[in-house]
Parts: C-alpha cells; sequence; structure tokens
C-alpha cells in the first residue's frame, strides 16, 4: 500500500477530525467524577486553596487570615523569603533606586545584600550580559518565529550546546547557569522579536549591545528602542513590574514545572524551557494581552467612560458572553488565591497612575480604575461567587506595557525575564533538598477488558 503524504505540514484533514473526535470522546471525564472520588481539579478546591505537594522556603502567597479559628477571606500579601514585598519596594523606591538585583539576590540567597554583596552581585550578572559568538547571527536571525516565546525556548535550548558542562547539575553549576539565564533572557527575547520584526514586517533591524552599567529594567529599553531612549519613570516602573513578577509561590504552574523536571535531574536549559512552556499559556502568562485587547474594545463600546452605568452594562456584557471574545470573562479580575486584593496590583497601581499622567494618558487610566471598582459587584450578580474577587496584576502590567510601546509580542516575554529569577530560585531549592522525583498518583477509571484477535473485532 501506498503511503499517502499530505502537502501541506498544517493541514487538519478530514481523518484527523475523525481520529480527533474519537481520542475526544476517549478522553472525557465525567465532572462528577471529581467528586466522587475528592479529586481536586487543578490541584486546587473550590475555595482555591492548593493541594500541599511541597515545602518551599521562597515566597508565600497570602490570601487569609485566621478569625476565632478559621481562615477567612483577607486582603493579600506576598513575601519573597520573609520580607513583605510592599516594604521591598517601598525600601528601594525611598532611595530612588532599582530593586532588581537586590530582589533577585534575596530570592537566591535568603538575605539582603549589603552594599558591597550587591555592588559585587551586580557586577557579577554584568559580566554574563554576552551571548556565544555569533548566537545572534547564527540562531536568532534564523527562522525567527511569530511567537516570542517559542523564540526565547528555543534560545534557550540552544544555549545547552554552547555549555561544556550543560549536564551538570550540582549546585555551583547551576548557580552559575541560572545567573547567565537571568542575565541573558532579556537579550534572547528583544532579539528575537526585531528579527520577526524585521524579516516578516519589513522595519529596521536595530541590534543594541547591553550596557555594562545600566540596570536590567533600563538594559530592556537601551536594547529595544531605536533610540536607546528613556525617561527615569518609565525604566522605574518597569523594574517595579519585573519585581512584582520575579516569584509567585511554588503553586504556580511554571514554577510548579520548574520543581518537576528539576526532580527528573534534567539539565537546566530543558528545564527552563519548559517552564517557558508553561508561561506561553494564556491561562498563565499571556493574561494581560488579553485585559488589553479588552479595554480596546471597550473604548469603542463605551462612549462616556465616566458614566458607571454603561460600564457595568459592558462589563456585564462580557460575563454573558455577548462582548469582545465571547469567552464570558472579564480579563484582569478574579485570581485563583487572592479573593479581596492582589497586593502586587495594589502596589503597582500608584506608580501606573504617574506614568499615565506622564504620557496624558490619564482619562484611559480612570476608565480602568472605574472597571477595577464596578467589576466585583458585576461579577457577584451574575456569577455564583465562592469567593471574592478582586483585579490582579495582569491588570495593570499590560496598560503599563502599553504606555512604555512594548510591543504586545514581548508582553510575555518580559514575563519570563522577570521569573527567571523565581524559577531559578525553584531549581536551586529542589536539588538542594536532594528530594525524590515528583510522581503524583492518578485514579484510573479503567475496567478491564478481554483481549480480542484481530481477525474478530468489529
Amino acid at each position: 500500500m501506498e503511503l499517502q503524504v499530505t502537502n501541506n505540514f498544517s493541514d487538519i484533514t478530514s481523518k484527523i477530525l475523525a481520529l480527533a473526535k474519537m481520542s475526544e470522546q476517549a478522553g472525557s471525564i465525567a465532572p462528577e467524577l471529581y467528586t466522587q472520588y475528592d479529586v481536586k481539579r487543578g490541584l486546587r478546591d473550590l475555595n482555591g486553596k492548593g493541594v500541599l505537594a511541597g515545602l518551599t522556603n521562597i515566597s508565600d502567597v497570602r490570601a487569609t487570615k485566621i478569625v476565632n479559628g478559621e481562615a477567612v477571606p483577607a486582603h493579600g500579601q506576598l513575601f519573597y523569603r520573609g520580607y513583605n514585598v510592599e516594604d521591598l519596594v517601598r525600601g528601594f523606591s525611598k532611595d530612588n533606586r532599582f530593586g532588581f538585583d537586590e530582589v533577585t539576590y534575596l530570592l537566591l540567597f535568603n538575605k539582603l545584600p549589603n552594599k558591597e554583596e550587591l555592588e559585587s552581585f551586580s557586577r557579577l550578572l554584568n559580566s554574563y550580559r554576552s551571548l556565544p559568538t555569533s548566537f545572534v547571527r547564527d540562531i536568532i536571525m534564523k527562522a525567527p518565529s511569530k511567537d516570542m516565546m517559542n523564540t526565547l525556548a528555543r534560545s534557550v535550548l540552544t544555549l545547552y550546546s554552547y555549555d561544556d558542562r550543560a549536564d551538570d547539575v550540582s549546585l555551583p553549576n547551576v548557580l552559575r547557569q541560572c545567573l547567565q539565564l537571568i542575565s541573558l533572557c532579556p537579550m534572547l527575547s528583544i532579539y528575537g522579536y526585531q528579527a520577526y520584526s524585521h524579516y516578516h514586517d519589513g522595519n529596521s533591524l536595530y541590534i543594541h549591545q547591553p550596557s555594562q552599567t545600566l540596570s536590567m529594567a533600563e538594559n530592556i529599553l537601551h536594547i529595544l528602542r531605536p533610540d536607546s531612549s528613556y525617561t527615569p519613570l518609565e525604566a522605574k516602573i518597569l523594574d517595579i513590574a519585573l519585581i512584582l513578577h520575579m516569584e509567585h509561590g511554588g503553586g504556580n504552574n511554571s514554577s510548579f514545572t520548574t520543581r518537576v523536571v528539576t526532580s527528573s535531574l534534567s539539565d537546566t536549559y530543558s528545564v527552563i524551557a519548559a517552564a517557558i512552556g508553561s508561561l506561553k499559556g494564556p491561562r498563565h502568562g499571556g493574561a494581560n494581552i488579553k485585559v488589553v485587547k479588552m479595554f480596546e474594545e471597550m473604548k469603542e463600546e463605551v462612549h462616556d467612560w465616566k458614566d458607571d452605568e454603561e460600564i457595568s452594562r459592558y462589563l456585564a456584557r462580557l460575563l454573558n458572553k455577548d462582548a469582545f471574545d465571547h469567552a464570558g470573562l472579564i480579563y484582569g479580575v478574579g485570581h485563583a488565591v487572592y479573593s479581596k486584593s492582589d497586593p502586587r496590583a495594589v502596589i503597582f497601581k500608584g506608580f501606573v497612575e504617574r506614568l499615565s499622567e506622564e504620557k496624558g494618558l490619564h482619562d484611559e487610566f480612570e476608565l480602568y480604575n472605574s472597571v477595577e471598582r464596578l467589576a466585583p459587584a458585576v461579577i457577584a450578580k451574575e456569577r455564583q461567587m465562592y469567593k471574592g474577587v478582586s483585579v490582579n496584576v495582569d491588570f495593570y502590567s499590560g496598560f503599563v506595557y502599553k504606555m512604555l510601546g512594548l510591543p504586545m509580542e514581548l508582553y510575555t516575554p518580559i514575563f519570563a525575564i522577570a521569573r527567571m529569577v523565581g524559577w531559578s530560585a525553584h531549581r536551586m531549592e529542589e536539588l538542594a533538598t536532594n528530594s525524590k522525583i515528583i510522581r503524583p498518583a492518578y485514579k484510573t477509571l479503567c475496567t478491564d477488558q478481554p483481549y480480542v484477535e484481530l481477525s474478530e473485532r468489529k
């Protein structure tokens, strides 16, 4: 029999459609069975409490407080190594300095650096801002992808080939690899975007070398913008955005992915590529893009941005699948853990307002502010609520990136640049504990079947 070959690599043929239908039927499990066997879908209960899967000293996400012996919803708090993130941001903001290197040091080494330690660590990170010879030309510039997260993952995996100790999982070597990836991630992301923008969109190609003296946030703006210019406030708010996205507990999807793959003793590049693949998903890292697009439609549909009733009607339309992408969601509102407030959104908001004033977009900021105020009541009216709801960090981060002029293709890679620090901390902790390979259990629903000879099957 002659093998049939499809001409188009991306074709979904009628045969594939028929097989996919069979696969869907084979994979469908009745929702009530999860309740019957007490299986937490998504490893979380209805109140957002996660299934305990490990221990960590890295960070803590708090959304409840104990009252009369019971946990009740509270305003969210985020702690890095026991330090409230709000205090960390207030500290370096008061001193008018950038915080990325300092918080990276804290997450990796469980202590706040003194001045000499911080300066030495910053010099070390700066020394790693150098890609292998011809890497940009031979790897990044060839076959650029329309998705920058795919480009980033491919570049990270390719760096394996340039590392003479790629498979060495000793802590000193893994730390070296992690620090290099933290330093290189902005270049891998932005150069990948520049290549795509040039070859696919016909735009001018800019490849700026990173500076050894600029902060992480300053370097991102420096290598991205054609003229390398930026205002102090732009760099400051990007620095804060990176810190607020840097880490969020071991239970988030990409950090858990990091620990799962690390537990198999795989190499650092494979681990980080897996984490990038997790973050790429719209349920994890792509939410702020949805927020920005939703607001673009909202600005067209809502004629009076100061009319609470008109805004509320539009929000109800979103929930009723009558607006935007008809998914029934108000993007940027709600979180798996937080209920009364997301501390990252609370910290971010004041800086966002300042940037909106600098950019002449204060009216648009006020529209965001109105949606933040009105959405919880609209959701409570339209949906059954198991816990409170508030805006999350994605609600404002996309607006910030838009005001900074960042291309939408880089929104999720910016998240990855920040979260590379958290992933590194979780990889180091997983290796340091010398724990077992992570292998959760699934309850089978299969029933024993007698084997049927091929000639007798219908």
